[in-house]
């Protein structure tokens, strides 16, 4: 019987290390990305209008990155959060981990190599609203933790979104579409945020991979 159970055991155990090894990347998630269906009703509720106050923005009306414990900083925080087996400095700076980017599957394993992401651009939030909220407010936009609003991710596919919505510019990989559309809509629907019609559009078909 003790030889059965050993040999029981033994096989859990190559079982564990083969789903260890075969299991994709860890894939940490922003808190309070909502349903399919109840991103699809946001939408719906959201005011569609033309943006405005382009030529008014400016990155520094959104203080950003703040300190939030310690000597961490909002991009160090996040780091930390979506990273695996991140480590850090005394200055909160990762040294080691690595980081999974869901907008193009790419792994990295050096924090140089990873953006914070805005999921709505800050000078999309600004001609979508955030041109009316206080510098307070888009401070806490800038730095928001609660919500699906910062992503860690390849810096270079960071960049080539730059302040762009969903009906010019989507996650190369189309499995994260629905991922993708259900956070922007949360972040424009709790900020109150307008939208235009074709960003609407875009987001629709987005949910229909869901």
């Amino acid at each position: 019987m003790k030889r059965a159970f050993a040999a029981l055991a033994a096989a859990l155990g190559a079982l564990s290390l083969l789903l260890t090894l075969t299991t994709g990347p860890s894939l940490a998630t922003p808190p309070n990305i909502p349903s399919a269906s109840t991103a699809a009703s946001r939408l719906a509720s959201l005011t569609v209008v033309a943006e405005s106050h382009q030529s008014t923005y400016n990155r520094d009306l959104f203080p950003h990155w703040i300190t939030i414990s310690g000597t961490c900083n909002t991009r160090e925080t996040v780091l930390k959060r979506d990273g695996s087996g991140v480590v850090t400095d005394s200055s909160c700076a990762s040294v080691s981990g690595s980081w999974y980017s869901p907008y193009d599957g790419a792994t990295w394993h050096a924090a140089s190599d990873v953006d914070i992401d805005h999921m709505v651009p800050l000078a999309e939030a600004w001609r979508s609203g955030a041109w009316a909220w206080t510098t307070a407010q888009r401070q806490a936009y800038a730095n928001d933790l609660g919500g699906p609003e910062l992503w860690a991710v390849t810096d270079n596919v960071n960049q080539a979104k730059g302040d762009q919505d969903p009906a010019t510019w989507k996650p190369s990989l189309t499995s994260f579409w629905c991922t993708y559309a259900r956070a922007w809509i949360q972040v424009k629907w709790y900020y109150g945020l307008t939208l235009q019609s074709a960003e609407k559009s875009a987001l629709t078909t987005m949910l229909g991979y869901c």
